[in-house]
């Protein structure tokens, strides 16, 4: 992911991932190319990214951003990937084994790539739309409407409470009714509209294990490629406001909720690319300072 792109440009900046909706030059054969087919990425067979050099000469592409400074672009692979290049492969196992700035340009390939796809027409008028220039959006050329990527908010919430006398505080974790049900995850849940994030943690705690939180505060933020495209995780730290209060699940979402000592965690843990690790992982190193 080092080698610089074959024509420079001073719309690129460096460092880490940036997102970017430049059309104002091509691709070069150096760039860095991330096909999208289905809901996963063609990459290279050690898991790096392609070139735009590996690609037909053809091949549609949309701007991604910058990564190291190096521009990014994707396509939508619409036929078969046999023949070319490297391996299919979705987000979550690619996400397991690359540095975190590839992951979220991943990520985000697979976002809009998918919005794309899925965005093709105008919903008021059902003429075909047209990219917006310079942004990751599309405008109707008949009706005038302009279409956005839409972003899904979703908060999760790390909440403790004292431990018995003499051990260490409490974390509760729960398991959900799909997904990867083994894990013991956070509670956690998608943001209503006109609801604040603050207000969806407090009112998916209590939908779902039936507790009240208060001390409430941000923990910080992440895309996540793997619940649908275009999804934005919040997380969140809380402490229980009844410490004697036990989790009820709701039966639906939930089939199991569950105070663990910060010294005893289960093994069955969100994998470590996950805000939902992140935030397990800094509760537990705060309880030892």
């Amino acid at each position: 992911m080092t080698d610089p792109p074959t024509e420079p440009t001073s719309a690129a900046p460096s460092g880490g991932f940036l997102p970017w909706a430049d059309r104002s030059r091509p691709p070069g054969p150096g760039d860095l190319a991330l096909p999208v087919t289905g809901a996963k990425l063609l990459t290279g067979v050690d898991g790096q990214p392609l070139r735009v050099a590996d690609l037909p000469a053809d091949t549609d592409w949309v701007p991604l951003g910058t990564l190291d400074g190096v521009p990014a672009w994707g396509t939508d692979l619409t036929t078969t990937v046999d023949g070319l290049p490297g391996r299919a492969r979705g987000w979550a196992s690619l996400a397991a084994e690359v540095p975190e700035p590839y992951a979220t340009l991943a990520g985000r390939a697979l976002a809009v790539l998918t919005w794309r796809r899925t965005h093709r027409w105008c919903g008021a008028c059902r003429a075909e739309l047209t990219d917006q220039p310079g942004e990751t959006a599309r405008r109707c050329p008949d009706c005038g409407l302009y279409v956005p990527m839409q972003l899904s908010a979703a908060v999760l919430v790390a909440i403790t409470r004292p431990g018995p006398p003499g051990h260490a505080d409490e974390l509760l974790l729960v398991r959900h009714a799909t997904g990867p049900t083994g894990l013991w995850a956070l509670v956690a849940g998608f943001v209503e509209a006109g609801e604040t994030l603050e207000a969806a943690v407090h009112r998916e705690v209590g939908e779902e294990v039936g507790l009240p939180v208060d001390g409430l505060a941000y923990f910080g933020s992440q895309p996540w490629a793997i619940s649908g495209p275009g999804v934005l995780l919040a997380g969140f730290t809380a402490r229980a406001a009844d410490p004697r209060a036990e989790p009820v699940v709701d039966g639906r979402e939930l089939t199991s909720a569950q105070w663990f000592g910060l010294d005893a965690l289960p093994a069955q843990l969100p994998p470590a690319y996950s805000i939902s690790r992140w935030l397990i992982d800094a509760t537990v190193t705060g309880a030892r300072r």
